[in-house]
């Protein structure tokens, strides 16, 4: 008698182009906007800030077009993992797996640490432990459920942040002209002392280092990727709308903070989920007349807290899931549940974030802040896995007489797009350390600890599976290409 098999369980391809959309979008849109560019200002004038951003920006939009390039040919959840295994080598690919993990699973803790802050605006005397768990179960609730849940959550999160940043605008713009709030203010305000470039190159290479970590998300959709319905069509659409709405909202928002709000304002040093009465959306929008501004973008940032936790919890158990069916990672770490969701992956990476959360309790916050500073860097070893990847692919595409005119969606400017998210990473990445004034030696090291950690990784893998760099004509091209 034969039996049928039963149907392997896999990953849905349930994303629609809005939730990818709005995926890639709301990655890149969140308390790096709403709090640091206050801070960014205040640093290096507006001027400054608005070079930095803008040099940040240009960098994501190649490593974007690198990922879409890579994403649209393989659509995978292990994205960087996968990329990096293929085309560079698989210890690298092992290293840049379990750095994506490490970096997202802490995120989940730091996410949880400041909404748990940010509540307590309107609740100062309730527990921070309770909220932290009523916050997880949320995020676990949302990714349990399926690849839609998590879609439809972060599209609507998505929707209130930029609508936020669109109203600041209009307001901004309004304000600018006089038409709200009195007279024009002219330019007087990028006039002020040293300005507009302000505290030279190293605040410069500062805010440009800031800028970075606010961008960080927008990769995600590399791992949305292997869950679209259609990645040849959805993916390309997403990343080519990404370079115009970062260039709208954040080069335009911080200029319409740079005319309205001097740099020299102290708030602005002072932006942060426990001070949110001074982000810089709100100093404009109470300059604005308008009531109950601190609560409204309150609730705001804790929306986009949560979105950012809510993106970390999908994507480091995507990757770990990926890995797991790679034999990167143990086997268990592959099953899916019926609706095809990892749950296995899903319940680690969710116990280790909340580990991560719960060491801020203990011992002054040591660990935690350890943790914290050494996923930071993480962020930019993915952004330049994405480049290294990218540049191996193309050249291996070539190698093996491909036709470019194949390719479903093809980066402009290569080689040139991920030499220069290349380089700009790495001064990105030198910038961190500020060795400018007295060098404090142990923010140093707990700054770039993650940098020996990710080569212990590489070259151990490298060793114990004999791993050796890919050569471009032996590069994957095939399996798995849809």
């Amino acid at each position: 008698m034969n039996r049928k098999k039963a149907p392997v369980a896999s990953l849905k391809q349930s994303f629609k182009a809005r939730h990818m959309t709005m995926i890639a979008l709301g990655g890149s849109i969140g308390t790096g906007l709403f709090l640091a560019s206050g801070t960014a200002i205040a640093s290096a004038g507006p001027g400054g800030a608005l070079i930095a951003y803008a040099a940040v920006g240009l960098m994501v939009y190649f490593l974007m077009t690198s990922l879409g390039e890579l994403a649209t040919y393989l659509p995978d959840s292990g994205s960087f993992s996968t990329y990096a295994s293929r085309f560079v080598s698989p210890a690298f690919g092992f290293a840049v797996g379990w750095n994506f993990w490490y970096n997202w699973a802490v995120t989940i803790a730091a996410e949880l640490a400041a909404a748990t802050v940010i509540i307590k605006f309107w609740f100062p005397d309730s527990p921070s432990f309770l909220w932290s768990l009523l916050f997880l179960a949320i995020m676990f609730g949302l990714n349990v459920l399926s690849a839609k849940g998590y879609g439809e959550s972060e599209y609507w999160f998505a929707i209130i942040k930029v609508a936020t940043v669109i109203i600041f605008l209009i307001i901004g713009v309004m304000m600018i002209f006089g038409i709200l709030g009195g007279e024009a203010v002219g330019f007087s305000t990028f006039n002020l002392g040293d300005g507009p470039v302000h505290g030279g190159f190293f605040a410069l290479v500062g805010v440009f280092m800031a800028a970075g970590f606010s961008f960080q998300g927008t990769e995600l959709i590399g791992v949305a990727a292997g869950e679209s319905e259609n990645p040849r069509k959805h993916v390309p659409k997403a990343i080519r709308q990404v370079f115009w709405r970062i260039l709208i909202f954040y080069i335009f928002a911080i200029f319409v903070i740079g005319m309205l709000i001097p740099y020299t304002h102290p708030s602005l040093l002072q932006s942060g989920v426990d001070n949110i009465g001074v982000s810089p959306f709100t100093l404009v929008f109470e300059k604005a007349g308008l009531a109950f501004a601190a609560s409204v973008m309150n609730a705001v940032i804790l929306s986009s807290v949560l979105s950012a936790g809510n993106s970390g919890m999908y994507a480091s158990t995507r990757v770990l899931y990926a890995m797991a069916k790679q034999g990167m990672a143990p086997r268990w770490l592959s099953r899916l549940n019926s609706r095809g969701v990892p749950v296995a992956a899903l319940i680690v990476t969710s116990a280790v974030g909340m580990l991560a959360f719960l060491a801020s309790f203990f011992g002054d916050g040591v660990v935690y802040v350890w943790l914290l500073n050494a996923s930071g860097m993480c962020g930019f070893i993915n952004w330049l896995a994405i480049a290294v990847s990218h540049y191996r692919f193309r050249k291996a595409y070539v190698a093996q007489g491909k036709d470019l005119k194949e390719l479903p969606f093809r980066a402009r400017w290569f080689p040139f797009g991920p030499i220069f998210a290349f380089l700009l990473c790495l001064v990105a990445i030198i910038g961190q350390g500020n060795f400018s004034g007295e060098i404090d030696w142990l923010t140093i090291i707990a700054t770039y600890v993650s940098i020996p950690l990710f080569l212990s990784i590489w070259f151990g893998y490298r060793l114990i599976k004999k791993s050796r760099v890919v050569p471009l004509d032996e590069c994957d091209l095939s399996t798995n290409v849809k």
